[in-house]
């Protein structure tokens, strides 16, 4: 098949690769332009268009995609379907109707669950224990396109947001080469969207401070959800200080450090116990044990190297 193919992060690089090596053409690959990121406010391109260009494939890169010029653009490469992975706008009416068969959305979550811009952080957020990929015919509203194929993914105990969009992002590859011959042929039931619709809302940097009054295991999935972006982060003496790697403390571990009744009167976000390695902090109900931190302006590093220049003890506030 002849494929326009469009998106931006590292979620849909594995995608692009597997579409290409399954032997199709793809004419073109759309993609958000090139913005400063990172301290340095360096330009970068999206990690789809560099997979693009190191295949040679030309590389179209619209502000705005429903602008008439942008629409003209995608007409002329007469592609006979549009793939879609977090490209990052929205497409027009007149675009969803240009190819052939239509434009297909990879989708991080089993639609009708987690509609919206961040389905993968809050599946974790919310606690999921499974989640998946949906390839989806798309239409004009906000991922509700008929269901042409899905797969499951489990969620792991420890799985954080980063961890989570390589499992997704490998199995939507997958997918979609399974669903590109199957469409062409015609044998896939499209499916209409249930009524137990869900929204994952986009996340955004206010969004990143710990709330201590969290209960343990919520502050757990809260912290592992929201990496890497935008980050679970505290203030310590002033300054922030990023969580990146922690564990719900059992109430026996727990019973069994509280030798004089510390956790009798600590409030939330009071630093109980300090070991080399790590230390704990009070929440609602439970504690939680920091294990890798980020200090303002540092980078990431392991407890025990944080506390040889930052001398926390039990009483500190978070």
């Amino acid at each position: 098949m002849k494929i326009v193919f469009m998106g931006t992060p590292g979620f849909a690089v594995g995608a692009l690769e597997a579409v290409i090596e399954a032997g199709h053409q793809v004419a073109a690959v759309v993609t958000q332009p090139d913005r400063p990121k990172g301290r340095g406010k360096e330009i970068q391109m999206s990690p789809v268009k560099e997979c693009a260009l190191a295949h040679g494939i030309p590389v179209f890169q619209p502000v705005k995609i429903r602008e008439a010029g942008a629409v003209e653009t995608l007409r002329g490469y007469g592609a006979d379907i549009i793939i879609v992975a977090a490209f990052g706008q929205i497409l027009p009416e007149e675009i969803l109707k240009m190819p052939k068969y239509g434009c297909v959305n990879i989708h991080a979550s089993l639609l009708p669950r987690y509609r919206g811009a961040a389905p993968i952080q809050w599946a974790i957020l919310d606690g999921e224990k499974t989640t998946g990929v949906t390839i989806m015919q798309m239409d004009k509203g906000l991922d509700t396109g008929d269901i042409l194929m899905k797969k499951e993914v489990a969620i792991d105990p420890d799985e954080t947001g980063d961890s989570l969009c390589v499992k997704l992002a490998a199995a939507g590859a997958q997918l979609i080469v399974e669903a590109l011959p199957r469409i062409e042929r015609g044998d896939i039931v499209p499916v209409k969207q249930g009524s137990d619709s869900t929204y994952a809302k986009m996340l955004h940097k206010s969004m990143s401070r710990i709330d201590w009054t969290m209960e343990a295991g919520q502050l757990d999935r809260f912290i592992r959800g929201m990496i890497s972006w935008p980050g679970a982060s505290a203030v310590y003496r002033g300054k922030t200080l990023k969580i990146w790697k922690e564990e719900v403390a059992s109430p026996e571990e727990l019973q069994a450090k509280d030798q004089d009744g510390v956790l009798k009167d600590a409030e939330p976000g009071t630093v109980i116990f300090v070991e080399k390695d790590a230390f704990y902090v009070q929440t609602k109900k439970g504690a939680v044990k920091i294990l890798e931190v980020q200090p303002e302006g540092k980078k990431r590093m392991a407890v025990k190297d944080f506390l040889r220049g930052y001398p926390v003890k039990a009483g500190d506030k978070l």
